[in-house]
């Protein structure tokens, strides 16, 4: 891999095109930016590339500790680049719907809870359709809940998961929105590594180390205010997460006041994981799912073996994440355990220890995991994508209309923004990616 910038050295005093963030947007982006002639920097606040896509190694392995599957994989941009860049394209269902052990749900009540959720999604469809039709509201989505149904705080857990937030947060249209073709496949040494093997293809104007405070819209050229100096660009496209534009860590000046509203109403919910390694994992089947609590939302889910591993990986989402988070990495752990133990029995609390746990809500460059459109803003995901002056170009997950929430979602929006870019510099379009952004 060639070597990043070194954070010494000096930044150029003048480019054509900024990227800000080299997370799996700002990668797609500069790969797509890259002309003869065309002068570019990639400017990445933490000291590596991948952004929420990151891959611990763990004993010889890969752990993702941001996203981990390729969502809509026979829809995916990024699957055909699983194999390409030497990885392992892992096609094994995921283990969403089924229950390890049948614990607190028989065969009966996992078709009971299937079926209510899906009644609950048609529910949402149709408000949706209605919405679109002009009648009706972005309602909250949990409107759509059965008051009567049992199963309602067990969707809630699973929407912590789904959106990193609880339903009550979620616009109903734009949860409506989300494309999913049912089809999730992973890469067996990590996500986290795909993205960072993409980037190396821009790795050489790649400048780690480097937060931007400020971009400064007030002549004719824009001016980037970094922990390193200054800089000015024709363009910039922007790629950081929707929280550090919000509250201004990423400052546009003069504000746009469109633009603050529509990042605030696309907030980043939070979804946190822990992976543990247990021992005689022998009793669990490989790539199981286990929910241990029916009857409360502040409930994790347990992947089991993951790719057969003697591992256990626990996900907690929403207020319950945000809340361990603020506690520190070990009250993710002992929660964890007390789940597990309340569950598998007191054994369990010796046979698991910790690998990796992850803290994108305390993380000051990201402030969350991934984005939900609170109840009646499901429109301001469009508003995000409209340039600034045609020269400040916004792209990232929060951006994507359908595939929200993910890498490729990300990666798709980055080079959306690119074309856009390459088109406001005068270049010829790029047809391609014109034709899937569409």
């Amino acid at each position: 891999m060639t070597d990043l910038p070194k954070a010494s050295n000096p930044l150029p005093s003048q480019v054509d095109v900024v990227v800000i963030g080299a997370g799996a947007a700002g990668i797609a982006a500069a790969r797509r930016l890259m002309r003869p002639g065309l002068s570019m920097i990639v400017l990445e606040a933490r000291d590596r590339i991948g952004g929420r896509a990151f891959t611990q190694g763990f004993e010889g392995q890969g752990l993702d500790m941001g996203c981990g599957w390729l969502h809509s994989a026979d829809d995916n941009v990024l699957t055909a680049q699983v194999e390409a860049q030497g990885l392992t394209l892992d096609q094994t269902p995921p283990p969403w719907r089924t229950q390890a052990f049948d614990h607190e749900m028989t065969p009966a009540d996992q078709a009971a809870f299937g079926q209510a959720f899906a009644d609950f999604d048609q529910r949402v469809t149709e408000a949706a359709d209605l919405f679109r039709a002009g009648q009706g509201q972005d309602r909250p989505a949990s409107d759509f809940f059965d008051p009567d149904s049992r199963w309602n705080a067990r969707m809630d857990a699973i929407s912590g998961a789904l959106n990193g937030a609880r339903f009550a947060e979620v616009s109903s249209l734009d949860y409506d929105a989300y494309g999913d073709t049912g089809m999730n496949w992973r890469v067996r040494e990590g996500y986290g590594r795909l993205i960072a093997r993409l980037g190396q293809a821009v790795s050489s104007i790649t400048v780690t180390d480097c937060a931007v405070r400020r971009i400064d819209r007030s002549g004719p050229l824009l001016r980037l205010e970094t922990n390193r100096g200054e800089l000015t660009a024709r363009i910039v496209v922007l790629t950081t997460p929707n929280s550090l534009i919000a509250s201004e860590v990423v400052r546009i000046d003069p504000p746009v006041p469109a633009l603050l509203e529509a990042t605030a109403g696309v907030p980043l919910g939070l979804a946190s994981k822990v992976h543990m390694t247990v021992r005689c994992a022998g009793d669990f089947q490989p790539d199981t799912q286990l929910w241990t609590r029916t009857d409360t939302a502040q409930t994790g889910g347990y992947h089991l073996r993951p790719f057969g591993r003697p591992m256990i990986e626990a996900y907690f989402g929403a207020d319950l994440a945000w809340g361990l988070e603020a506690q520190g990495p070990e009250a993710l752990f002992d929660f964890a355990i007390s789940e597990l133990v309340s569950a598998l029995g007191s054994e369990m609390r010796r046979r698991l220890e910790p690998a990796a746990v992850s803290g994108w809500g305390v993380d000051p460059w990201s402030r969350g995991a991934y984005s939900h459109a609170l109840p009646g803003h499901a429109a301001d995901r469009a508003t995000l994508r409209v340039a600034v002056e045609d020269r400040i170009f916004l792209a990232g997950e929060a951006t994507a209309p359908v595939y929200y929430g993910t890498a490729h979602g990300a990666w798709m929006e980055g080079e959306r923004a690119a074309a856009s870019a390459l088109a406001a510099l005068g270049f010829a379009p790029d047809r391609d990616v014109d034709e899937r952004a569409s």
